[in-house]
């Protein structure tokens, strides 16, 4: 595989995790995501990162960034998708505008960057993708209805591209860890009792690090798991 990654919402803690890993291991990165000001800002002093600025959620501009990187001579092996929000309310209290944005920002932006990944990978033989649930789908969280579902779609969606393009050379996995300590998570965390909260709602208790979810995301872009696709990696902290 090409020592080349994309990294797709390059801003969020995991992506900034999984880009520092890469740079470690001298992989060069493609870092993609609507704040182009904040991604700057992390990754403007290094030359082997190289920025882009789009919306996740506006097919053309993925499409676009995409086939601008193929067409420039950049090979991209890996795709990582770290777009993700959170909502925890019931779904009787979910408003039209939170569904949407949920199933938007979650599974929609998924489906565009990796379709846009795809049809590059398959043209040059193979590589490898990941993208980002939830346990909270294997588990059944109450109050989860809307990103459990969201996130639902985002595993169904690797399984079947994981099978549509196993003969192509092509692997897609997904990574659905527990809740993670990142400003995302940040209002379920706020106080030593929430935390404690948090902690004990798993087997081995505590909550993620952004570094272990980032470790799970480039184990799976990597040859070392070239075995692996169509496979849901839970957090070794959540009971799914």
């Amino acid at each position: 595989m090409s020592k080349c990654i994309a990294v797709m919402g390059a801003n969020s803690a995991i992506a900034q995790e999984l880009i520092r890993q890469a740079r470690n291991k001298e992989y060069s990165v493609v870092a993609m995501g609507r704040n182009l000001q904040a991604m700057e800002a992390l990754y403007g002093q290094d030359q082997g990162i190289r920025i882009v600025g789009l919306d996740p959620l506006n097919s053309e501009e993925v499409d676009t960034a995409f086939q601008t990187l193929e067409d420039e001579g950049t090979t991209i092996g890996g795709y990582a998708h770290c777009v993700g929000s959170i909502l925890v309310a019931p779904l009787a209290r979910t408003t039209d505008a939170q569904i949407h944005s949920v199933l938007g920002v979650n599974l929609v932006s998924a489906m565009f960057g990796l379709r846009a990944w795809l049809k590059l990978a398959k043209k040059r033989g193979g590589g490898s993708a990941v993208l980002i649930s939830t346990c909270a789908t294997g588990m059944g969280v109450a109050n989860h209805e809307a990103i459990a579902a969201a996130k639902g779609g985002v595993e169904g969606l690797a399984r079947a591209a994981a099978a549509t393009h196993a003969p192509d050379g092509i692997r897609v996995n997904v990574v659905a860890p527990g809740l993670t300590d990142s400003p995302i998570a940040a209002g379920f965390l706020k106080s030593e009792v929430m935390r404690s909260a948090s902690e004990r709602q798993y087997p081995l208790h505590g909550v993620n690090a952004p570094t272990d979810v980032a470790q799970a995301i480039f184990w799976l872009l990597g040859e070392e798991s070239s075995r692996i696709t169509g496979t849901v990696l839970n957090s070794s902290q959540a009971p799914c």
